[in-house]
C-alpha cells in the first residue's frame, strides 16, 4: 500500500461531501485527515461515512492540526477571509472555494498574506482544468481565431426560482450570498484565463426575483437581499467585448457554456464539449478531446467533478514535489483580480452606469 504523503482538511461539509473529499482519496499519496462543519454532529457523522479520522465543529482544528499540509476552505464567501489568513498564518497550503471574499479589499488582504508567506494559495476555479477549457485557451492564444471580436457566458437554471426553497446564506448578500458570487466569479475567471486579458469597464445589472423565503429554524418570512440573476457586459480594450447572462430563475434543460469569436471563426464550450466554426463553414465541429476518465463511486457526474478531481490530483501532486506554484490554477491574485470585476459589476448596477477598472 503507498505511503500516505499528503493530508487534507476541509472546512466545509457540502460541495466537500460530494465531490472534494471523494477526489482527494481517489488521488495516489493523499489522505483526508480532517473535516469541520459549524455542526459538530454534522462533521462527525460526515467524518465517519467517508472514513475520515477527525470530525470537528471549530473549523480552527483543522487549521491547527499538525497533520495538515492543505487546507481546504468550501464555506460561505464571509469566512474565506479570516479562515484564508489563519491558513497561511499556520503555514499550510491553501485551497479556497469561489468567490475569494465578500469584496475585493479582502481578497487583496488574502493575496498580500500569501505572498508573504510563500506559501501556495489557490482559488477553487476547477473549470480550468476541464480539457475543453484549456483546449479553447490554447486554441485562443495561440491565434486560431483571428482578431478577437467577442465572448458570451451563459448559465441558465431553476434551482432558486421555486419559493419554496427555504432562507439560508445564499439569501444574505451580506454573507457573500447570491449568483454574482456563486457563478458570475466563474464566468469572470474563465474569461480572463481563456482570453488572457483583463476587463477595463463593466456595464451591469442584477435582479431578485424571489425576494423572500422561509426561515428554516423562526418558520417566518425573511427578505432576500442577494441576487438570482445577472446581465453583464465588458470591454476589454480595442474590439473585444464579453457578454455575460446568468440566471438561476430560467426554466427549461440547465446550461453553461462559453463562446468567443474572431475574424476566422469561434469556439463554443458546453460542459465538457467543444466545438470549432470557421468563418462561412455556418457549422459547428466537434473538437477531438481526451477520452473521459471513470470518476470515483458516488461522486456526481458533471463538469464542476470532473473539473476538481483532475484539478486535485494536479494540485497534491505540486504539493508533493514541494513546488509553490501549479501553472494554470487560479492564484490568490487572480481571486483579487476577480473580486475587483464583480465588485465593478455591483457598481454599475447601484449607479447605473458604466465602471472603469483600473489597470493594477
Amino acid at each position: 500500500m503507498t505511503a500516505k504523503r499528503i493530508r487534507v482538511g476541509i472546512i466545509g461539509t457540502g460541495f466537500a461531501q460530494s465531490t472534494q473529499v471523494p477526489a482527494f482519496q481517489a488521488c495516489s499519496g493523499v489522505e483526508v485527515v480532517s473535516i469541520a462543519s459549524s455542526r459538530v454532529e454534522r462533521a462527525e457523522a460526515v467524518a465517519r461515512d467517508l472514513g475520515i479520522a477527525h470530525g470537528a465543529g471549530d473549523w480552527r482544528e483543522v487549521v491547527d492540526n499538525p497533520q495538515v499540509d492543505l487546507v481546504s476552505i468550501v464555506t460561505p464567501p464571509h469566512l474565506h477571509h479570516a479562515m484564508s489568513l489563519a491558513a497561511l498564518q499556520a503555514g499550510k497550503a491553501v485551497l479556497c472555494e469561489k468567490p475569494t471574499a465578500l469584496d475585493a479589499a479582502e481578497a487583496e488582504i488574502m493575496w498580500l498574506a500569501a505572498e508573504q508567506r510563500g506559501t501556495l494559495a489557490l482559488l477553487d476555479h476547477e473549470l480550468r482544468f476541464l480539457p475543453s477549457r484549456q483546449r479553447m485557451r490554447e486554441l485562443v492564444q495561440a491565434g486560431e481565431l483571428g482578431t478577437l471580436y467577442h465572448a458570451r457566458v451563459f448559465y441558465r437554471s431553476d434551482h432558486r426560482a421555486g419559493p419554496e426553497r427555504t432562507w439560508d446564506w445564499w439569501s444574505d448578500m451580506s454573507r457573500g450570498g447570491g449568483l454574482l458570487g456563486a457563478m458570475g466569479s466563474h464566468a469572470v475567471d474563465s474569461l480572463r484565463f481563456v482570453l488572457g486579458r483583463e476587463p477595463v469597464e463593466v456595464m451591469g445589472m442584477m435582479s431578485t426575483h424571489v425576494t423572500s423565503r422561509m426561515d428554516e429554524q423562526t418558520h417566518e418570512s425573511r427578505l432576500v437581499t442577494s441576487d438570482d440573476e445577472i446581465q453583464a457586459l465588458m470591454g476589454f480594450g480595442g474590439e473585444l467585448t464579453a457578454a455575460v447572462s446568468l440566471s438561476a430563475v430560467e426554466p427549461g434543460e440547465p446550461l453553461h457554456g462559453m463562446e468567443v469569436y474572431g475574424s476566422k471563426g469561434g469556439l463554443r464550450v458546453v460542459g465538457e464539449a467543444l466545438w470549432r466554426s470557421t468563418v462561412g463553414s455556418r457549422q459547428w465541429e466537434p473538437v477531438v478531446l481526451p477520452a473521459q476518465e471513470s470518476l470515483p463511486e458516488g461522486m456526481p457526474d458533471n463538469e464542476w467533478a470532473r473539473g476538481f478531481l483532475r484539478y486535485a490530483r494536479a494540485l497534491t501532486e505540486t504539493l508533493d514535489r514541494g513546488a509553490r506554484a501549479l501553472p494554470g490554477a487560479a492564484t490568490f491574485e487572480d481571486g483579487w483580480r476577480n473580486m475587483r470585476v464583480l465588485d465593478a459589476v455591483r457598481r454599475s448596477h447601484s449607479e447605473r452606469r458604466w465602471v472603469s477598472i483600473s489597470s493594477r
